[in-house]
Formats: C-alpha cells, sequence, structure tokens
C-alpha cells in the first residue's frame, strides 16, 4: 500500500469510529491472496486492538455454515434440491429445499419465538421445534427471499446429523483449521473485546450479555479476529481445495434472489450477499449482535476483500464501511493486470474452434485464453458472455453467466470437419445462417439476396 492509500484508509476508519461512538474498532484489507493493511481506533482493556482481539461477528456465521452444507454436496452426501425432510426428518419445515435454506427463500420467519433469542441463552430453545415455534411460515415456500435466522439453525442442525458430529466440530475440523483460521471459535478466548451498547443522546455505555446460542449457533454465534477473517476473505475469493473448491465458492458468491426491501444489499446467494456499490461488485455478509457488528467485503474484480469489526450494538454502518474501505484501494491503487503470457499446450480441436461464430446474424467470438479457458461472447460491449470448464469427452460445461451450466458441443461431420456449435439447443454456424447448417426452421433455399424488385407498369 502507497502511504496515501494507508492514511486514507485509517482516515476513514477514524472518521467511522470517531461518528459512530464505537468503544473500539478494527478493520483489514487483503489483496493478491493475502493481507496488505490493518487497522484500528479505540481500546480494549485499555489499550488499541489488533489483528488477534476477537470480536463476535454475528451473521457472517451463516457464511461458514454454508461452506459446510456446499461441501456436504461436493461429497455427495445431498443435492441442494432435496427437501430437508430426506436427511433431517421432523422438523416441521421439512418439505423446504436445502438450495432455499441457504438463500432465504423457504418462507420461515425471519427470528425464533420470543424471547428474543440474541439476548436470551440458547438453553430456552433446547429443540428445532422451539427454534422455529408453532408457525415457522410467513411466505410461500420458494416465492420470496425473506432473511431467516432459523432457516440457518436447520442447517446446522443438518451438518450435524450428516456429520455425526457436532456443527461446531465440524466446522472446527473442516474449515477452521485447515484455513488456519485459530483465532475463530463459538466461545470467547482471550483477548478479546467486550459488547457494548452506547446510550444514543449521551456518551456512555451499558454491557450486552454475551449469550451461548445454543441451536442458533450456526447462524450467528462466531467470535473471530481481522487476521482470521481477512483469510477467510481471500478464501471467497480464490477457494481452497482443502475447504471448497473454486468453482463451488463461486456458485456461493452467485445471486440466488433478489433481497426484500430495506436489506443490504441487492441479491442473495448460498450463504452471501451481493451488493452494488461505486460500480462494482461486493460478496460477503454482515453482521450483528447485542455489542458488535462486522462486515466483510470481496470484490474479485479488484482483488480487493475487507473486513470491519467493532463492539457497539448501533452506530457504525460496517457494510458501508467495509465498502468503502474496498473503494479507496481500488480507486487509489488500480489492480495492475497480470503479464499476458501464452498458453503452455493447447488442443488443436480446441483451437479450431476459435474465432467468429453466428447465432442468427449475430456474431460472437469463441476465444481461448490462459487467463479465462475457453470464453464465448461479444466481440466489444456487453451481452451474454460466458467461460466454459472442459469435461474431458470434447464437451464444456458453462460456468457464469448467461449459459452457467449450459453444455457446449461441437458438431461434426462425417469428414471431421466441424459443422457448428450446439450450445443449449442454440445453433452456431461459421457465415450467417450458413447453407448446409442444421438451423431450426431451415434456410431459404435461394439464400441471400438484395431488395426485391417489382414490376412497374404504366397506367
Amino acid at each position: 500500500m502507497l502511504p496515501a492509500t494507508r492514511r486514507a484508509l485509517l482516515r476513514r476508519i477514524a472518521v467511522a469510529q470517531t461518528e459512530g461512538r464505537a468503544p473500539s474498532l478494527v478493520a483489514a484489507v487483503v489483496r493478491g491472496g493475502g493481507p496488505v493493511w490493518s487497522g484500528a481506533r479505540g481500546s480494549v482493556e485499555g489499550g488499541l486492538p489488533d489483528e488477534t482481539v476477537q470480536y463476535r461477528v454475528g451473521s457472517i456465521t451463516k457464511t461458514f455454515t454454508a461452506v459446510l452444507v456446499l461441501r456436504l454436496r461436493d461429497e455427495g452426501l445431498l443435492d441442494l434440491g432435496d427437501r430437508l425432510e430426506k436427511h433431517l426428518p421432523g422438523t416441521g419445515a421439512g418439505d423446504v429445499t436445502i438450495a432455499e435454506l441457504l438463500a432465504h427463500t423457504a418462507g420461515l420467519a425471519a427470528e425464533a419465538p420470543s424471547p428474543w433469542w440474541e439476548r436470551t441463552p440458547g438453553s430456552l430453545r433446547p429443540s428445532l421445534g422451539d427454534v422455529l415455534g408453532p408457525h415457522p411460515f410467513l411466505h410461500p415456500e420458494g416465492r420470496v427471499h425473506h432473511y431467516s435466522n432459523p432457516g440457518y439453525a436447520l442447517l446446522g442442525a443438518l451438518v450435524a446429523r450428516l456429520r455425526d458430529s457436532t456443527w461446531e466440530e465440524a466446522l472446527t475440523r473442516e474449515v477452521l483449521e485447515p484455513l488456519g483460521l485459530r483465532r475463530t471459535t463459538t466461545k470467547p478466548l482471550a483477548p478479546y473485546a467486550g459488547g457494548w451498547a452506547v446510550h444514543p443522546w449521551a456518551d456512555v455505555l451499558l454491557p450486552e450479555p454475551a449469550e451461548d446460542l445454543g441451536l442458533m449457533a450456526s447462524a450467528g454465534q462466531l467470535w473471530s479476529t481481522t487476521a482470521d477473517l481477512a483469510r477467510f476473505a481471500v478464501f471467497l475469493m480464490r477457494g481452497d481445495d482443502r475447504v471448497l473448491s473454486a468453482d463451488s465458492v463461486r456458485e456461493m458468491r452467485t445471486p440466488s434472489a433478489p433481497s426484500s426491501p430495506g436489506e443490504l444489499g441487492e441479491a442473495y446467494g448460498l450463504g452471501a450477499q451481493q451488493w452494488r456499490m461505486d460500480g462494482r461488485t461486493l460478496v460477503g455478509h454482515t453482521g450483528s449482535l447485542p455489542g458488535f457488528v462486522a462486515a466483510l467485503w470481496v470484490s474479485e474484480k479488484d482483488d480487493v476483500g475487507a473486513v470491519v469489526l467493532a463492539n457497539c450494538t448501533s452506530g457504525v454502518p460496517t457494510g458501508s464501511l467495509g465498502a468503502d474501505l474496498v473503494r479507496i484501494v481500488a480507486e487509489a491503487e488500480p489492480r495492475v493486470p497480470e503479464p499476458w503470457r501464452p498458453l503452455a499446450e493447447v488442443d488443436a480441436d480446441v483451437l479450431e474452434l476459435a474465432g467468429p461464430w453466428y447465432f442468427g446474424t449475430g456474431v460472437v467470438a469463441l476465444r481461448v485464453s490462459a487467463a479465462d479457458g475457453i470464453t464465448l461472447g461479444p466481440l466489444s460491449g456487453g451481452g451474454r458472455r460466458s467461460r466454459f470448464r472442459p469435461n474431458g469427452d470434447g464437451t464444456w460445461t458453462g460456468l457464469d453467466g448467461y449459459y452457467a451450466g449450459e453444455l457446449l458441443r461441437a458438431e461434426r461431420r462425417p469428414d471431421g470437419t466441424v459443422s457448428h456449435l450446439d450450445l443449449g439447443s442454440f445453433v452456431f454456424t461459421r457465415q450467417p445462417y450458413e447453407e448446409g447448417a442444421p438451423i431450426p426452421g431451415g434456410v431459404d433455399p435461394e439464400g441471400w439476396r438484395g431488395v426485391p424488385q417489382r414490376d412497374v407498369t404504366s397506367a
């Protein structure tokens, strides 16, 4: 980081801590796969907190829980389209799918029944029936995004059931230890910040309780540090095959449902919020519990991530603050592109497909690059653009964009030459409406022509 960038970051968190009247605030920025800056304001136990001090991170916990569920899917132990009842019977919410729970589209209530679960011990809700209550559904299943904390309690119980362990044990074994997140725990470990409520009209404090949330833990229990969450931010951009592949992490980041009005963000993926701000897409999660607010955002395009933690119930808008930290770095020090390098090797059959193709009269280009593999999209500007991964059998599957999940294959003539590309029933040819190509509806046998001239006769 340039000195001017570091100062801009420090000033931004200083303004936020002062104006938000937070007892303490810590932040970190990652770039290029590692931490590049950290800062703090205020005090914890009389000293300036650093990147090792724990804070409660609230609903950022949900992203960790989603990672565990995606691991189960990748191991073939469940499908995201499965009904919950198949794997966790008797909950009273068994008809919802696992994907709906991950994306908050199951129609479940936002909160557990009274008393307020965030300020009371989890022992008051010893069963999932107590978490859900007698009337768990407020909306039709799959019809609307409605953020649900009890939904993630169900996912935590699902993980525990399929792993034959507790949610905490599975999380520690499968995510925290492989990623080296040694200061991320379900109970606080010194040094940690106490949670405070700041009086709205006076500069005085009131301590907030730090309850064990019981079955609701998988929705918001975790304590963590800026150092650990910085590592987790890198994971959310790049994946880690010890935990979850880059493709599966990308699936988590992909929007599954639009957010409801009034919520931070514009869309929700599988355990991850998405927010458009200042022309860039941020993915991550915000969090809050009495005494604490938090945010974690990454911008894959800028290769920048930011973490913000504060120990106050309200006052610091961590979501927008984290987004500002990303913006400051991305604008002050724009990402330097990786050097262009040629491919180490290329399949001749793939190289044959490179170049322009026509869908009707629209032209697209199939490119083969070292950075993105195979891509298909407009020659320039906007439009349908997707990357594809090889399946090993001469076909490719779309990774993102309009053709995500769709199968691309090159159809060949008896002599082995390429006739056309087939992509989800679309036919792409080397010439517009190429003669002899199997274009649905056929091609007029007279071919292309000028404007027909009508015979003109004298009156």
